[in-house]
């Protein structure tokens, strides 16, 4: 598997297929590059197509130093990725975990992405949030750490945003439960103390988010329910956004209904490459309820 090494020493490994305009897909926290094998199969035929692993998740390094780990660093590893195989300006496509780290490089790099997908985003964003998410990252990182990586998959797994999962497709949700079983626990609590419990809040980056300009996608599952405020809030505040709520769908949505995710993803991206995306008309936004303020 080729790899990519990042400024601070870390080699990124990736899974490539397709040729044509680039589409990066960055995983969530209980996923890996294997999370978008739905997705590389449907749009490699037409893109070229990288899912890389993140950091701490083999066979990328798994850094020792906490320090390692930070939603920046997550965010500059998709740049590094970018960038180290020259593909500047590339579709960029994130989960959870992923779509935070995506939403940041548009805020930080926004020369090296033509749009940004952000699916399944907003865990611990809401207000009156934060503290409920951090308190339980604790405790899963305790767990974690007691009982082993296999053990605290099986817990994640059957989260409260996972279960529609295991309801209509048990089979892939075993596969999805085994490949989580196969992580570094030291690599996923790390992953969890310094990138998803220490991230700024959604909501503290209005400023920077009205501000945004690439074309923006948001998608949650209606089962999600975590990461349907923030949704809205995203939608309310990107000017260049879109969003999709897909129905009887959790947190990981592109793997339990593909068919459905992949075809709205290549909607939005069809509509970007030919220059048919457009800003919000202002009007819109106005407050009126029949007429438009003026």
């Amino acid at each position: 598997m080729p790899s990519i090494r990042t400024e601070d020493g870390v080699d990124l490994h990736y899974i490539e297929a397709g040729e044509g305009t680039p589409l990066i897909f960055a995983h969530e926290f209980a996923g890996d590059a294997r999370s978008w094998e739905p997705q590389i199969r449907f749009f490699s035929r037409r893109y070229r197509c990288i899912a890389f692993h993140a950091r701490g998740y083999p066979p990328s390094s798994v850094p020792s130093s906490p320090k390692s780990y930070s939603q920046d660093r997550a965010t500059d590893d998709i740049a590094a990725v970018i960038k180290g195989l020259n593909l500047a300006p590339a579709h960029v496509v994130g989960l959870s975990m992923g779509a935070f780290a995506t939403l940041h490089l548009g805020l930080r790099h926004p020369h090296l992405a033509r749009s940004l997908t952000a699916a399944g985003v907003g865990y611990g964003a809401a207000p009156g949030k934060r503290a409920q998410f951090q308190a339980e990252l604790d405790a899963s990182v305790a767990q974690l750490r007691a009982e082993g990586m296999q053990a605290f998959a099986h817990t994640y797994a059957h989260g409260p945003t996972r279960l529609v999962f295991e309801e209509k497709d048990p089979r892939g949700f075993a596969e999805f439960e085994a490949q989580m079983g196969e992580h570094s626990a030291e690599g996923s609590a790390l992953t969890m103390l310094g990138v998803q419990r220490e991230r700024p809040s959604l909501f503290e980056l209005e400023a920077q988010f009205r501000q945004l300009k690439l074309p923006t996608f948001i998608i949650a599952g209606d089962e999600d329910d975590p990461t349907l405020e923030p949704a809205l809030y995203l939608k309310r505040t990107i000017t260049s956004s879109a969003l999709l709520v897909m129905p009887k769908c959790g947190h990981t949505m592109n793997l339990e209904d593909p068919d459905a995710f992949n075809r709205a993803l290549l909607d939005f991206i069809t509509a970007v490459d030919s220059g048919a995306w457009r800003d919000r008309i202002p009007a819109s936004m106005s407050g009126g309820i029949i007429a438009a303020k003026r």
